[in-house]
């Protein structure tokens, strides 16, 4: 199974730009493409979906073990002539949930994409650091923004260096903007199509292709198929996705779907209701960005609220927990009415809050977890709350700790995003309280 990691020296080196010109070049020669993403990023996977029309998924390795990780590369890129696999941040930054640890245990090559503006000869440095610094599997470099008379001095500095070099992508303006949360959105580009396929020609022209997907040739290591858990009973769940509630980790809905789940989508924005369901997920997004629509909406945050507190077990998650706070201010600082579940206000910060991984523990039992058992999680998010919740203890890996979520037996709601396959027993646990809830109100 041929697949590669596209990793990068740091955060905003161009890894999306060079992932998406690659998978639209492939996608063009004919090749069945699948994408995947390096930890916990909800944005860049909008992206590969665009890009090939398919499907991309999340790779964690803080979330899952080896061969969970193995699985997953096994089932959704079972089909494909080969895997791309956008990495996260700095190829090493990340600690467990790092690109290069995602590399060592799925035993995948990478690529290092490293930007070249304002450099020449130093460009060296940067690449000896990284093939030096630790053990690992980087087979060779891809240069964004290099100029075309530095392209015999990169040639030049793999030699030298024993690596290879994979081709380039020059200074163009196929940019993609960003946001506090990272790029924006892939549906918020109006000429997106255009751009990727512009991209795709580049790096057609640029990127030694053949070369690269030469080099990924390695069979996938040995791994036990997960046991997943199928229900006769075919709860429904409510899934809040539209623009405002866009973060959404595709394998978890898949995960429900296998254990025998139907899936309704809904908007909060333009819906007047929840649709008819026995559980309700209100995923992350930008809620800021659209909080007067959403106050507007008068009709569907009755209706969430109804759904809420009646029983129904929801998971809310950031920008769903933002959601179902009494107001929400925008960037400006101006408050909106929201659906009135938990009494406070969530407001901007104007910086990162409690940003990347943490391990929480449950004060009592919900519908992720009981009380005393611990989840892996993610946080990332420039806004906050007056009302953070209790239910959980949350601890990074340094040991500072802090409580997050509001919880109750059939409420999950904080800034804190799960992934389903970091424990499977927490989705399972979620669809036996959302049949619960559908026999007691059928």
């Amino acid at each position: 199974m041929r697949r590669v990691i596209i990793g990068g020296t740091k955060s905003g080196c161009g890894k999306t730009t060079v992932t998406c010109a690659l998978l639209a070049a492939l996608k063009k020669r004919g090749l069945n493409v699948s994408a995947f993403k390096c930890g916990p990023d909800y944005i860049d996977p909008m992206f590969h979906r665009k890009v090939i029309g398919v499907s991309s998924h999340n790779l964690d390795s803080f979330f899952c073990d080896r061969n969970t990780l193995l699985d997953m590369i096994g089932e959704y890129a079972a089909e494909s002539d080969i895997a791309v696999i956008e990495g996260v941040m700095g190829f090493y930054d990340g600690a467990c949930g790092s690109a290069h640890s995602l590399s060592e245990l799925t035993e995948t090559p990478a690529v290092i994409v490293i930007d070249c503006k304002g450099m020449s000869d130093s460009v060296g440095a940067v690449m000896s650091g990284f093939l030096h610094y630790r053990p690992n599997r980087i087979a060779g470099f891809i240069f964004d923004r290099l100029p075309e008379k530095l392209i015999p001095l990169a040639e030049r500095l793999c030699g030298e260096l024993g690596t290879e070099y994979f081709g380039c992508l020059p200074k163009c303006d196929l940019t993609i903007d960003s946001r506090h949360l990272g790029l924006v959105t892939a549906d918020e580009i109006a000429d997106i199509r255009t751009k990727l396929a512009e991209l795709g020609e580049l790096a057609e022209k640029y990127i030694l292709i053949d070369k690269l997907t030469g080099c990924c040739d390695a069979e996938l290591p040995g791994y036990i198929p997960l046991e997943i858990p199928r229900f006769s009973e075919a709860p429904t769940i409510a899934a809040a996705k539209d623009k405002a509630f866009c973060f959404i980790y595709q394998e978890n809905f898949e995960l429900l779907e296998k254990m025998g789940c139907n899936i309704r989508y809904f908007s909060p924005l333009s819906d007047s209701a929840v649709p008819d369901a026995d559980g309700l997920i209100l995923c992350g997004g930008y809620p800021e960005l659209y909080a007067a629509e959403l106050a507007a909406n008068t009709s569907m945050l009755a209706s969430i609220r109804e759904s809420v507190c009646s029983g129904m077990p929801t998971i809310a998650e950031c920008g769903g927990f933002m959601l179902l706070h009494d107001e929400l201010a925008d960037k400006s600082g101006k408050s909106y009415p929201m659906a009135g579940v938990i009494g406070g206000r969530s407001f901007p910060t104007g910086k990162l809050q409690r940003f990347g991984y943490i391990t929480m523990t449950a004060a009592g039992d919900n519908p992720l977890c009981r009380a005393g058992e611990s989840i892996r999680a993610h946080e990332f998010h420039y806004w906050d709350s007056t009302s953070c919740g209790n239910g959980f203890t949350a601890e990074k890996s340094d040991g500072r700790t802090w409580k997050c979520c509001h919880t109750s037996g059939e409420l999950y709601a904080g800034f804190p995003h799960i992934n389903f396959y970091s424990d499977i027993r927490i989705a399972e646990r979620f669809v036996q309280k959302c049949i619960s809830f559908g026999v007691a109100n059928g």
